[in-house]
């Protein structure tokens, strides 16, 4: 298992310089949330792949500057803009192939069954997305966020039972604790589906904390994720305003490296 550190932790400071000042403090593993369409695109992904090679340092998984919209440009029922939308994502598995990264991480729908699109309709669409991720080598998964449709488990459990091992999903920490569901049975919801991790930590008072700072029971789910057999990473996603400064960040990195060193080596 590899330990890494999203981009999205430093955010608003610009990709690449997040990406560098990672890279400067021994940070090599990464999840790059992209903020804009110029960042998918030469010759600014050109500069992200130079500095990475530079410093010998890998990629995880990338998260689409579209996440909060894939309500109305994917899980939509007008399919002239679901076409199209299918099209643009291209760039960001032909971007996810170019740095390397296993998987594009998806939000999926605010909307319900009742509000939108059926359950069925809306695991057809995500298929259909993830056979197009196959052609560039890349795994289309979905994260379990809060307000949206896939912030319940019970909805994870039944897209999981539809789509088989067709499916693969993003377990994320604090957004199960933002929704109200319990992030243990969200875990076992995805069961051995689960490709990838966002961890975090969170106490009463606080629903994002870095690993290791709140009371999250990791014993607990390090049993889960060994009990299903999990063969993915884990990368370190919070907010700026979580920890003090950049010392704190590559502290906690490397706590969490030397615990899942023991856990899982």
């Amino acid at each position: 298992m590899k330990v890494g550190i999203s981009s999205a932790c430093l955010y608003p400071m610009d990709t690449i310089d997040s990406l560098r000042l990672m890279l400067e403090n021994n940070v090599d593993y990464f999840e790059i949330f992209f903020n804009t369409i110029s960042e998918i695109e030469n010759p600014y992904l050109e500069r992200i792949i130079s500095l990475l090679k530079r410093y010998k340092a890998g990629v995880k998984s990338i998260h689409p500057f579209t996440s909060g919209y894939e309500s109305y440009l994917l899980f939509t029922d007008y399919e002239r803009r679901y076409r199209d939308t299918l099209l643009f994502y291209r760039k960001y598995f032909e971007c996810a192939a170019r740095l390397g990264a296993e998987i594009v991480v998806i939000h999926g729908d605010k909307k319900t069954a009742a509000t939108g699109i059926s359950d069925e309709c809306y695991f057809e669409k995500f298929a259909e997305l993830s056979s197009i991720g196959k052609e560039y080598g890349v795994t289309v998964a979905q994260e379990n966020v809060n307000a949206f449709r896939s912030q319940n488990p019970h909805f994870i459990r039944k897209m999981r039972e539809y789509l088989g091992n067709e499916v693969s999903f993003v377990l994320d920490i604090k957004q199960a604790v933002r929704s109200g569901n319990d992030p243990f049975d969200m875990c076992e919801a995805m069961g051995n589906r689960l490709a990838h991790i966002h961890i975090n930590d969170n106490d009463e008072q606080n629903d994002c904390m870095l690993p290791f700072e709140g009371s999250t029971d990791y014993s607990r789910l390090f049993n889960i994720l060994k009990r299903n057999n999990y063969s993915g990473d884990m990368v370190i996603e919070v907010y700026r305003k979580n920890f003090g400064g950049i010392t704190e960040l590559i502290a906690s990195y490397e706590g969490l490296k030397r615990t899942c060193e023991k856990v899982f080596c």
